[in-house]
């Protein structure tokens, strides 16, 4: 499935599908939930994104829905009534989900789509965690920097309602920053660098017991 806004609603149906199977509405509710946090949720970009999942074989449909019933149509649920159809996920739509829960580059730190991967950052691997945190924290410094600098250079003509917009803007970033500079913090702490990892004791680097040899038998009294 194409990236950008189609990417970001095909994660958050596999992951919301990964925690158990759904019916159409309850899979809504919980999209609703998870994506109007972050951005608005059109329920008609929902049910083409369904019919590809389908097409692609990353979910499959069960429930009371005859033969001749098309996957598009059944996906559709009729105004008063319930759909009883029920999405699972595939083999193939968990490795497609893994798939996407590894992605760490630009696309996981933009607004569009941070939100929803950190929503599943309990499947996501801790260094893929990391990279993502650090990422959207250097975007938004960017935009920090880029807006102090347009702020300096337009302060004088700015009237006091917009001044206080653009405060309120900062403001919020700057704490969003102050947030990811925890979480990073905490992520790091769970999970330090490579070479200060104490490696698993080997049993055979133990040190022989009293009374025998290198090769663990018992010494002789002429080796004593």
């Amino acid at each position: 499935m194409a990236g950008g806004r189609g990417g970001v609603l095909e994660l958050a149906v596999l992951g919301s599908l990964h925690e158990t199977p759904l019916h159409g509405y309850e899979l809504r509710k919980r999209l609703n939930a998870l994506l109007g946090m972050f951005r608005a949720f059109s329920y008609g970009s929902l049910y083409p994104c369904l019919r590809q999942l389908l097409t692609d074989g990353l979910i499959v449909e069960d429930g009371d829905a005859t033969a001749a019933t098309t996957a598009a149509d059944s996906a559709i649920v009729l105004p008063g009534r319930r759909s009883k159809i029920v999405y699972k996920l595939t083999a193939e739509g968990k490795e497609r989900l893994q798939e996407l829960l590894t992605q760490a580059g630009p696309s996981a730190w933009e607004d569009e789509s941070f939100g929803v991967h950190f929503a599943f950052f309990r499947h996501t691997e801790a260094e893929v965690r990391l990279r993502i945190l650090e990422g959207r924290r250097s975007r938004l410094e960017e935009r920090l920097d880029a807006v102090r600098t347009a702020l300096a250079r337009t302060r004088e003509r700015l009237d006091s309602y917009t001044l206080e917009l653009q405060r309120h803007g900062l403001e919020s970033v700057e704490r969003e920053v102050r947030w990811l500079n925890e979480l990073i913090a905490t992520e790091r702490r769970a999970s330090p660098p490579e070479g200060e990892r104490r490696p698993a004791r080997d049993e055979t680097s133990r040190a022989p017991a009293p009374g025998t040899g290198t090769t663990g038998r018992h010494a002789t009294p002429e080796e004593n």
